[in-house]
């Protein structure tokens, strides 16, 4: 079976890496953080929340990099809340927005709604002028039960994007064959997945985890924002924000990693390219 690797033109050993930069939408830091990352860091892909009340901000700012979409179902913050971009009442909290956990949105939302929000968020960012290249889904709260993979999966067929997906070896916890699913659809997902969360350091998590990377598609995911005064006031993981900024611009790392035979950086559009061929 041909790999992921060798459709995209590499040989199979080859290490292909995505760095993308999620956050577009939740605050003018992270827009900040996401964009100078992508046009003077090491992030090659963003990550566009349609419903975050920045999202506008974030759409005059665009300048065609390789953005894709978020579908968004969760307001998780206490002091900053967004909701539906539709009229999508099962979609709703006590307060008006989103449902803040993701077992709060599985136990009301009703499925139609659902498709019809998601589908509203990508139409939405096409129309803002957005090249969309993937498909991701915040908090995974919609690949993590069959119900609403599916609908993810609908509007990854129907727009002809690549969707992100956890790693093979979480199937067996989530209890279905999501990967599978995808490629029956002939929906790509990179083949690897890498996100750097906790209280360690990201810099240090991160290249613990790079030291390991395997033949194949790799995403790295981050979400980077400036460090100011707005984002320490309405997110509580400010910190981590900030530190993968700083990794984005500065790492050695990741240079020093890109500069190994057969390590490639690559983009989501490339995936999205051969998954419309």
């Amino acid at each position: 079976m041909t790999s992921l690797a060798e459709a995209l033109g590499y040989p199979p050993d080859s290490c292909l890496l995505i760095v993308t930069c999620d956050g577009l939408g939740v605050c003018h830091a992270a827009n900040s953080g996401v964009y100078s990352a992508l046009r003077e860091g090491m992030g090659g892909v963003g990550g566009l929340m349609v419903p975050g009340p920045w999202a506008r901000e974030a759409a005059a700012r665009y300048r065609g990099e390789d953005v894709g979409v978020q579908l968004t179902l969760n307001s998780e913050l206490d002091l900053l809340r967004w909701g539906p971009t539709t009229y999508c009442p099962s979609l709703l909290d006590g307060d008006g927005g989103f449902p803040r956990t993701v077992e709060d949105l599985w136990d009301h939302a009703d499925t139609d709604e659902v498709r019809r929000e998601c589908r509203a968020q990508i139409e939405r960012a096409i129309y803002w002028g957005f090249d969309v290249s993937h498909l991701s889904c915040h908090l995974g709260a919609l690949e993590s039960r069959p119900e609403f993979f599916d609908v993810a999966l609908e509007m990854a067929v129907d727009f002809g994007l690549p969707l992100r997906l956890p790693d093979v070896g979480d199937e067996t916890r989530l209890g279905f064959p999501f990967r599978k699913l995808a490629a029956e659809e002939h929906v790509i997902s990179p083949d690897h997945l890498i996100r750097v969360r906790g209280g360690r350091s990201t810099a240090g998590a991160l290249d613990q985890l790079l030291s390991d990377l395997r033949p194949g598609v790799t995403e790295v995911v981050l979400r980077p924002a400036v460090d100011t005064a707005e984002l320490r006031a309405v997110l509580p993981d400010w910190a981590g924000r900030v530190a993968d900024h700083d990794l984005a611009m500065t790492s050695d790392s990741l240079r020093v990693l890109t500069a190994r035979p057969g390590v490639h950086l690559i983009r989501y559009r490339q995936l999205r390219d051969l998954q419309r061929r």
